[in-house]
């Protein structure tokens, strides 16, 4: 069972996990450093820890203490019980859900461990909105894919933002980080899949006509909101797949053209 830990210091360094949460470039550096995220809400904690993340400890407002009272009574980890005004100065910003709790990372897999039992793949590229970032991870768990791997420089899945929009859905699609971009998009095709370049370009093949869930092995590769793919990962892939669009609209919001084509890719194989 934890502790509860009344504190009303806001800079008690018992609470040094929940500083600053709002400052982006401080927690993406300083997270992944010191092994830890931040999920929020009941539901987001809960999730957490049914995939096996090891509790760090966590911050509740009082009213949040009761609705937590079985997470408390099985972690050994710290509760740290707060005001919500205190919660508020100490991260920065209104904690509307009443319920943080640090998390322990787990080390990351291979891309090559994913790729072996997969059969339907995410490939981002840049994609560094981490709203965009949560809303792939939770259609990619909704709608079936199997993996998601990530060019380096893609934010961070286990973000705050991320974990918040994706509703814990970064905790069940298994992702990895590819070292060396768009090289390694190479070992992708070599595991046996045809890499499909999602962009709107006209002479990119209709989804419907490439058809994708008829494939044994697909990865879907999607790029940056605004610029999208670039040259490099759009020479690097076997075909290029677009969504049609309707009414002069030019293109879909990333994470929208996202669960479209994973619903192509997966449709008939769930």
């Amino acid at each position: 069972m934890a502790d509860i830990i009344t504190i009303d210091d806001p800079d008690d360094p018992r609470l040094a996990d929940y500083t600053g949460l709002t400052d982006v470039e401080l927690r993406r550096r300083r997270e992944p450093a010191e092994g830890l995220f931040i999920a929020e809400g009941e539901k987001v904690i809960r999730r957490a820890r049914h995939a096996g993340y090891e509790m760090r400890s966590m911050l509740l407002s009082a009213k949040w203490v009761d609705v937590m009272r079985d997470v408390i009574d099985e972690v050994p980890a710290p509760v740290y019980a707060v005001s919500p005004a205190l919660a508020e100065r100490v991260t920065g910003y209104h904690v509307h859900r009443g319920a943080l709790a640090s998390m322990q990372r787990k080390p990351l897999p291979a891309a090559t461990e994913l790729l072996a039992d997969a059969r339907r793949v995410v490939v981002m590229e840049a994609v560094n909105d981490h709203t965009n970032i949560g809303a792939i991870f939770r259609s990619a768990a909704a709608l079936g894919m199997d993996a998601v791997l990530l060019s380096p420089d893609c934010a961070d899945p286990l973000y705050r933002r991320s974990v918040k929009v994706s509703m814990g859905a970064v905790f069940s699609v298994p992702y990895a980080r590819l070292e060396s971009w768009p090289r390694d998009l190479a070992a992708v095709r070599e595991a046996g899949f045809k890499l499909l370049a999602l962009t709107p370009a006209e002479q990119a093949t209709p989804v419907d006509e490439a058809a994708p869930h008829t494939l044994e092995r697909v990865a879907l590769m999607l790029g940056a909101e605004g610029g999208g793919l670039t040259t490099g990962a759009l020479r690097a892939a076997d075909e290029w797949i677009r969504i049609p669009m309707a009414h002069g609209v030019d293109s879909l919001n990333v994470g929208a053209a996202a669960a479209v084509a994973f619903y192509a890719a997966t449709t008939g194989t769930r």
